[in-house]
């Protein structure tokens, strides 16, 4: 049985990291900043997610930057509150077959997030807590939400809910403002939604759906990286209701999954979890009876 290993490296121009690996996969997360996940792949293949992202803005004396790879939010999104710059250094500690990483407590919006990863032994298959604590003296209301920066040149799918519902509507969706219905990048189909990134389009693209089947996917490099996560019908999400966003603006594309939304107490938690696989020999589907083959064979259905 294979084992996994934890150990310090020098990442990039980001300073102290840790590499997770078992062998088959690995994983890199900061440890000067965030916590942020900066890399997901095979052993000596591809990076699944984008470490080049470089958008920045002021918040207060701090500059936020956007640096790439997976990360952990609060939303309803807001300035400043969910822009808070994650510039400190994090504190970890080893878990069984995993890690724990805690940033500082975030000041003026007092709320303390948490990462947990833990890596199968003998597959690709990653599961990522994410926790926000509440560090104010009075309770708050927001949800959990995990973002994932990808490598760009891929191909994502968003499932659509198809639960039978007599009268009443099945399907929730809310577009942004700057969002067009016509955008070139996106597929509405019959079972999914598809979205490509565009790097000569230079205006953005965003969308949420209530994610009921909990998964979506992320073609790119000839393979396949699978996101599930949870989703709870009887739940109260953000944004009109959505528990699976992504968005797209020139060389960024994001998959975005969000906790249901929550009143917490101080020193209470809201966490959310998502399940991560990685697949070789997929190639992009030209339809929609090409995804089913693929979801049919990788896709853990939620």
């Amino acid at each position: 049985m294979a084992e996994v290993s934890i150990k310090e490296i020098q990442y990039k121009d980001f300073g102290r990291a840790l590499e997770l690996s078992n062998g088959i996969v690995n994983l890199v997360v900061t440890l000067e900043l965030g916590p942020r996940i900066l890399r997901y792949g095979f052993e000596k293949g591809i990076n699944h997610f984008s470490d080049r992202a470089t958008t920045e803005m002021k918040v207060g004396e701090e500059t936020w930057r956007i640096v790439g790879g997976h990360r952990l939010w609060h939303s309803p999104e807001a300035f400043p509150r969910t822009y808070m710059p994650d510039n400190n250094e994090v504190y970890w500690e080893a878990l069984q077959g995993g890690v724990k990483l805690v940033q500082k407590v975030e000041p003026w919006v007092q709320t303390q997030k948490e990462l947990e990863l833990y890596l199968n032994e003998n597959s690709s298959e990653v599961k990522v807590v994410h926790r926000v604590k509440n560090k104010n003296a009075w309770p708050i209301k927001l949800s959990s939400w995990a973002v994932s920066i990808m490598d760009k040149g891929g191909f994502e799918i968003i499932p659509i809910p198809d639960r039978a519902t007599g009268y009443l509507p099945n399907k929730n969706l809310s577009l942004w403002a700057y969002s067009k219905m016509n955008d070139s990048r996106v597929y509405w189909g019959d079972k999914y939604i598809t979205l490509k990134l565009d790097e000569t389009i230079d205006y953005p693209f965003k969308v949420g759906i209530n994610n009921e089947k909990a998964w979506a996917a992320y073609i790119n490099h000839g393979e396949l990286f699978v996101l599930n996560h949870d989703h709870d019908i009887s739940a109260i999400y953000p944004d009109s209701g959505v528990s699976y966003e992504t968005f797209t603006y020139l060389d960024v594309l994001e998959m975005e999954t969000l906790s249901p939304m929550k009143e917490i107490e101080p020193e209470e938690s809201i966490a959310h979890v998502e399940y991560w696989s990685l697949h070789k020999g997929i190639n992009i589907p030209e339809n929609e009876e090409q995804i089913d083959l693929i979801i049919e064979k990788y896709v853990k259905k939620g």
